[in-house]
């Protein structure tokens, strides 16, 4: 499955963003030959975690959100971290941004704690999906399924629940990008 041609925005929240949920599925963009943005709040450099408290890899920042919108790209990776979904989530930019792409009706992947950006978008009622357990009940009360599987595609989302699901997530985030005109 190829990339080739295509450009995907993968968000990064410093010191908050989980190192695996973000590394892992920019790499298996970059060896599918898709280009990848890195976009966050402010220009230089983000510093990723492990397992939110440990510190992780440090990564340039592509793009500011000022910089972007989602007609620049033909997908969208939301990666999780308690506290970098969080502060994704507090941020109309970011959530404006997110917004777009299913207003465009582009793949985006979204794992862990990364859902909750979906519900303060306002684009998980009456979808099905999955994410770290502990946010089952939220997604509930935004009007979506969940289910407690590695990974869930519906409609371009693709949703995984933790680090564990990588390889799928990642495999199913290529294919769905791979497959949008």
């Amino acid at each position: 499955m190829t990339l080739e041609g295509k450009s995907v925005a993968i968000l990064i929240a410093p010191r908050g963003t989980e190192e695996p949920e973000f590394s892992k599925p920019k790499q298996a963009i970059e060896e599918a030959g898709g280009k990848v943005t890195v976009v966050s709040f402010e220009a230089g450099v983000a510093r990723t975690v492990n397992s939110d408290l440990d510190e992780g890899g440090s990564y340039p920042i592509d793009k500011t959100f000022s910089e972007v919108k989602a007609d620049d790209f033909d997908g969208l990776v939301v990666p999780g971290g308690t506290v970098g979904a969080d502060k994704l989530r507090g941020s109309a930019e970011a959530i404006g941004f997110i917004r777009a792409f299913f207003d465009q009706k582009k793949p985006v992947a979204a794992i862990c704690h990364a859902p909750w950006t979906l519900i303060e978008a306002g684009v998980v009622e009456g979808r099905n999906l999955t994410s770290y357990p502990t946010l089952k009940v939220d997604i509930e009360n935004a009007g979506g399924t969940w289910t407690n599987e590695e990974v869930v595609v519906d409609n371009g989302l693709v949703t995984s629940r933790d680090p564990d699901d990588l390889p799928a997530f990642c495999a199913k985030l290529v294919e769905e990008i791979a497959a949008r005109d």
